[in-house]
C-alpha cells in the first residue's frame, strides 16, 4: 500500500477529520505503513497529505487537520 492509499484508508475508516499525527499513528498501528520499509514515515505521510489536498481528494478544514473531500 502506498502512503497516499494509507492516508485515504485511515480517513475513510475514521469517517471524520483527523489531525495528521493521528492519521500517521493509525496508519502505523493498522500496518498500512511499515517504518522499516519507509524510514521517514513523518515526511512521507505529510507529502501524501499535501498531494491528496492538491489533487482534490482531501480538504484541510483547520491547521493540521485533514478530511475526505465530499
Amino acid at each position: 500500500m502506498t502512503p497516499g492509499e494509507a492516508v485515504l484508508r485511515v480517513l475513510a475508516d475514521a469517517g471524520e477529520p483527523l489531525h495528521w499525527t493521528v492519521i500517521q499513528d493509525r496508519a502505523l498501528r493498522a500496518g498500512y505503513l511499515d517504518p522499516f520499509e519507509t524510514p521517514d514515515v513523518r515526511g512521507v505521510v505529510l507529502a501524501a497529505l499535501r498531494t491528496a489536498v492538491a489533487d482534490g481528494q482531501l480538504t484541510k478544514p483547520a491547521t493540521g487537520m485533514y478530511a475526505l473531500a465530499a
